[in-house]
């Protein structure tokens, strides 16, 4: 069974930066496949960035490409997501979430239905 905790999240201006941070524990970390999600009021939840096992491969929605990386130190059981040039549309909640997997697919990656463990989410707001 693996826990997952979020934190780093909270209020921003537009065009500001912030890192969140995943950390796990009750597994093999190097073992799971990472991904960050997100989910805003009145909206279904979606993919935000995938990170593989060994952190060989990543990839990011297109809304945030170019603005958000996800990175792993695998060493530490953390993964992060680190968010620049905010928008107000970022607003949203915030999850990461675990896969016992070392698939290198990136689309299969950004499935959130094959996810099998999640965190309690952080709430990342960004003001106008």
């Amino acid at each position: 069974q693996v826990q997952l905790v979020e934190s780093g999240g909270g209020l921003v201006q537009a065009g500001g930066s912030l890192r969140l941070s995943c950390a796990a524990s009750g597994g093999t970390f190097s073992r799971h496949a990472m991904g960050w999600f997100r989910q805003a009021p009145g909206k279904e939840r979606e993919f935000v960035a995938t990170i593989s096992a060994s952190g060989g491969q990543t990839h990011s929605a297109d809304s945030v490409k170019g603005r958000f990386t996800i990175f792993r130190d695998n060493a530490k059981n953390t993964v992060y997501l680190q968010m620049s040039s905010l928008k107000p549309e970022d607003t949203a909640v915030y999850y990461c979430a675990a896969r016992l997997s070392t698939s290198l697919n990136v689309w299969y990656l950004s499935q959130v239905q094959i996810y099998d463990y999640w965190g309690q989410g952080t709430q990342v707001t960004v003001s106008s």
